[in-house]
């Protein structure tokens, strides 16, 4: 497509386009949006950016990214830190805070193994969470990591190197999603809910 701007502009442009859900159509409407919006939209932006670059961190504790080290997490005095959630992306992590699903503490892996794109045990936070797991503090390690292949095989081989350790390992459980009809499940999600039924 030939270029219908500025270099700079262009420029704003393919840079949107590299951001996740954004492709070049949505690219060049978001870009547009930002310069009509130039004093309400953008230049706080940038600003905001900036100080994301200046000041954004990953916490030397649990792997969350903050402006502060350790994080907002981390030195919350309400937390349980009997338990450790694992989680293999911040993203997860800040989904589990969304839903308020936990008042643990957090552990984050970087990724899940995946030999075939190159992730092994040692690009990923483990050996950290091993030494964590030996805290007598801690009691359970929760492994909310995705219900994929490589998911379940990186909750394996974490499980393995937590025998040493005096701590209960527990999973998230899997099956029929709140307000799931059975008819529109897939057959590995009905066997894990048929596996994993617990009383009435």
């Amino acid at each position: 497509m030939p270029a219908v701007a500025g270099p700079e502009i262009e420029r704003l442009i393919q840079l949107l386009a590299r951001l996740p859900g954004l492709g070049p159509r949505s690219a060049r409407r978001a870009a547009l949006h930002l310069i009509k919006k130039r004093e309400a939209l953008m230049t706080p932006l940038s600003a905001a950016l900036q100080v994301a670059i200046d000041k954004v961190q990953v916490c030397r504790t649990c792997g969350n990214i903050d402006t502060q080290n350790p994080c907002t997490v981390c030195t919350d005095p309400r937390r349980d830190r009997s338990i450790i959630v694992v989680v293999a992306d911040v993203a997860d992590l800040w989904a589990l805070e969304r839903a308020n699903a936990t008042n643990g503490s957090y552990h984050v892996l970087g990724a899940t193994l995946s030999p075939l794109d190159g992730v092994g045990p040692q690009d990923l936070t483990i050996d950290a969470l091993v030494a964590r797991a030996h805290d007598p503090q801690v009691h359970e390690i929760i492994l909310a990591l995705n219900a994929t292949v490589d998911g379940q095989t990186t909750a394996h081989y974490i499980t393995d190197l937590m025998h040493e350790a005096n701590v209960k390992v527990t999973r998230l459980a899997h099956g029929v999603p709140v307000g799931g009809e059975l008819d529109y499940l897939d057959e590995g999600t009905l066997s894990a809910a048929m596996r994993q039924r617990t009383l009435f």
